[in-house]
């Protein structure tokens, strides 16, 4: 086995050990094992845009995350699958951060990727839509919209997520 795959396999049994009971987050493998990509489901609060320029709260995002023949020298293939309205998501992509360290664990990525989703961390400096990078310091009062510690899968305030699968 190369160390691509050690490191994917690695990967693999951390994420088992750290999401097998999330209350918050469930991952789901795709393929053989180690899986080279996973389905990645949260349960907490983001914001979606409506067609008329109203906001709504929405409880489940869907996340696909792709380890490619480059991984880990490169960061992973992060798409979110659910319209949310963020500075650092667009058209279904995800802007992780822009410096990536091959010793970053993937468990860190979903949970840095959850904590941006209830809007705990956002950038519009350098954000993938203008345009909610705009809105979102304009309406910077809103924030967090979920409260969730994601490391430890307890609610760290309140608001409850209605968890629906």
């Amino acid at each position: 086995m190369n160390a691509r795959m050690r490191r994917i396999a690695s990967d693999w049994e951390q994420l088992q050990k750290d999401f097998g009971n999330h209350p918050y987050i469930k991952v789901t493998p795709m393929g053989p094992e180690p899986p080279e990509r996973y389905h990645v489901t949260y349960f907490v609060n983001g914001i979606y845009l409506l067609p008329d320029g109203s906001i709504q709260t929405q409880a489940r995002h869907d996340v696909e995350i792709t380890l490619h023949a480059d991984y880990p020298r490169y960061k992973p293939l992060c798409r979110i699958l659910t319209p949310i309205w963020h500075p650092n998501f667009r058209d279904g992509q995800i802007c992780i951060g822009d410096i990536w360290g091959a010793g970053e664990s993937l468990s860190d990525i979903i949970i840095n990727i959850g904590d941006m989703i209830q809007y705990k961390s956002w950038n519009s400096y350098s954000p993938l839509s203008a345009d909610a990078a705009k809105w979102a310091i304009e309406h910077k009062h809103m924030f967090p919209v979920g409260n969730l510690n994601l490391y430890q899968g307890e609610e760290a305030a309140a608001g409850d997520v209605q968890r629906s699968e």
